[in-house]
């Protein structure tokens, strides 16, 4: 009985130690250094507008639906980019579900940009990212709605292609990844032009 005691003794000890270790101490390291060495990051990547007020975060797409924005891809998130139902429609390529709502889908983004009706559509416009929250459209969709935004806004198409050159985020460590248009960055830089 003894020894029994002893060991529940020094399990109770180690679960302790570990207890202030893993969910105390290590914590806290962990943060202080996030704060300290990339603060942006650790915060979300959000994006504040001169007036200081917090318009959304780099990592996570938002909707937008007037014709005088870019609009995001597709999302299967929730009610769109809600990012606490993350995940993709989970349709595999022989639903008939999934291919009636790409067929909506092309076609939508045809009469939307004013394209013809043969007129080849990036894949990044029809179909949703497997997280549903992607923030970034591809830079050939980003090219297809600037004649539209441009219209729209009574802005010289070049401006706006110049704004989308500006608003594409490189590959990480320039080669990891493809590049990408952020949305909400490139609608906030519009918005701007005023």
């Amino acid at each position: 009985m003894k020894e029994f005691f002893a060991q529940l003794r020094g399990a109770v000890m180690v679960t302790l130690i570990f207890t202030v270790v893993c969910c105390g101490i290590y914590p806290l390291i962990i943060f202080g250094i996030a704060q300290t060495i990339f603060p942006n990051k650790a915060n979300g990547s959000l994006i504040v507008d001169s007036a200081g007020t917090v318009r959304g975060s780099q990592l996570i797409g938002q909707i937008f639906t007037n014709k005088t924005y870019f609009f995001p891809r597709p999302s299967a998130a929730g009610n769109g980019y809600d990012a606490t139902s993350s995940g993709g429609s989970n349709l595999g390529p022989t639903s008939s579900n999934l291919v009636v709502a790409i067929t909506q889908r092309i076609t939508d983004y045809r009469a939307q940009n004013g394209l013809a009706t043969n007129a080849i559509v990036p894949a990044d416009a029809i179909t949703a990212s497997g997280s549903g929250l992607d923030p970034h459209i591809s830079i050939r969709n980003a090219e297809l709605q600037a004649p539209r935004v441009a219209k729209a806004r009574n802005l010289p198409v070049e401006k706006v292609l110049q704004l989308v050159r500006s608003n594409t985020d490189t590959p990480d460590l320039g080669v990891l990844g493809d590049y990408g248009v952020n949305v909400l960055k490139l609608n906030l830089a519009l918005d701007a032009l005023k």
